[in-house]
């Protein structure tokens, strides 16, 4: 039997405002993530992972880092028709740019015409997880619907949050019923504490997608969106599937154990989902070979833990630590150091999330805090200690006390702050 042939659409044009300030400079796919990636790179290995080599990612907002990433990191072999292709908004039906998810899809169906594909997989770029999207493919032809969906259990206390997914009993893997953010919803049938939430990625038999986004293009009653608007109208008419993501059978991974998928949408969940990855044993494994997360090679030298001058050692616990960091007498724990970082004798960094070239001055302390790229702290600092301080100094404090700095923003030193 030949092999079914799969376009692979990434949608990458979100605009990420719960994420700001890490998003006030790149698009929210673009947000750098356990110290060498970025958000876009779990979605692309998934896809390639799962042997889909023709990519393309629609990009729309503050797109220059995103795509310059993906054209320096994302490259396949031409020879055998394989890409990775960024393609941003080009009014190429008007002078609208893209309206919705759905209208992105609609706006670039010559991507499809091109490709000639027998099935569209449509994922999300802005998501933590690992997923074989080629079982999914087998459900989706295995059950006979155009559409189909796949989903995450997730408490019921957290049906308000997720578009969810409910399905008949006596057709357990149809959709009867999508709906966005409920305030309460049925349990699973075997697993009663639980639904199925949406997690944004789609497969569709290619001419039905076609008729979806066409006449989706024609109403004036839509958003434009995937999620809201095209998979609803599949389920009305009874033609759309569920996959069930915990039964997903990626390679290297335990089914025994829970599934994870983050969606790091928010300051917070960003910043949990770090923390995650410095448990003593993970929740989300880095380290997985069999399904590795590809990015851009870095040419920095290994990372390094060094004496500073008095002889105090440099120490690191609990933490991840990227190419180029070095620790010069400092003490790092539960914390996450991008490429190039440099904490300075004496200085403290706990529970913290620090993105590319960010300086730790000597002394300098740094707690439960988010540091986006070039920032120098300076000696004798103090970050996250004192949030009604850091408000004052213009810094972004949540309301659970977590600091964030934004990308190239100034540190006050502590004795100009007093004599100010």
């Amino acid at each position: 039997m030949p092999q079914k042939k799969v376009l692979a659409v990434v949608l990458a044009g979100g605009e990420g405002k719960r994420l700001m300030p890490l998003t006030a400079d790149r698009a929210k796919p673009a947000v750098p993530f356990a110290g060498g990636y970025r958000l876009i790179d779990f979605a692309l290995s998934n896809v390639v992972n799962s042997g889909y080599l023709q990519v393309v990612v629609l990009t729309q907002y503050k797109s220059h880092s995103l795509d310059r990433h993906v054209s320096e990191t994302w490259r396949m072999s031409t020879q055998l028709g394989n890409y990775v292709a960024s393609v941003p908004a080009q009014q190429r039906l008007g002078k609208d740019w893209f309206l919705g998810s759905a209208n992105a899809i609609f706006q670039s169906l010559n991507l499809i015409h091109d490709s000639k594909p027998d099935y569209v997989l449509v994922v999300g770029a802005d998501h933590v997880y690992r997923m074989d999207f080629s079982a999914m493919l087998d459900a989706h032809i295995a059950s006979g619907a155009s559409a189909s969906v796949s989903a995450v259990r997730q408490p019921r206390s957290l049906a308000d949050q997720f578009g969810v997914i409910e399905t008949d009993p006596s057709s357990p893997d149809r959709i009867s019923a999508f709906v966005e953010k409920p305030a309460t919803t049925p349990g699973l049938a075997d697993d009663p504490e639980n639904f199925l939430a949406s997690m944004g990625n789609y497969i569709f038999t290619t001419g039905p997608l076609l008729e979806a986004l066409r006449s989706d293009n024609e109403r004036e009653d839509t958003q434009h969106d995937m999620g809201g608007d095209i998979i609803p109208g599949f389920v009305a008419r009874g033609d759309c599937a569920v996959y069930d993501f915990s039964a997903n059978p990626v390679p290297g991974e335990d089914l025994q154990r829970v599934r994870y998928w983050r969606d790091v949408g928010t300051l917070e969940s960003y910043y949990e989902a770090h923390m995650d990855l410095v448990a003593p044993i993970p929740e989300f494994n880095l380290y997985n070979q069999e399904w590795p997360i590809h990015t851009r090679h870095h040419s920095s030298p290994p990372s390094k833990l060094i004496r500073a001058k008095d002889g105090t050692p440099g120490e690191a616990h609990d933490s991840l630590l990227a190419a180029g960091v070095v620790i010069s007498g400092g003490t790092v724990c539960k914390s996450v150091l991008s490429v190039d970082v440099r904490v300075d004798a004496g200085a403290q960094v706990e529970e913290s999330v620090l993105l590319d070239n960010v300086v730790i001055g000597a002394g300098a302390v740094v707690k439960h805090a988010i540091i986006d790229k070039n920032v120098v702290v300076p000696p004798g600092a103090q970050i996250g200690v004192d949030p009604q301080k850091d408000r004052a100094r213009g810094f972004t404090v949540t309301d659970s006390g977590l600091t964030i700095l934004a990308k190239g923003q100034e540190v006050t030193a502590e004795e100009d702050l007093v004599t100010a």
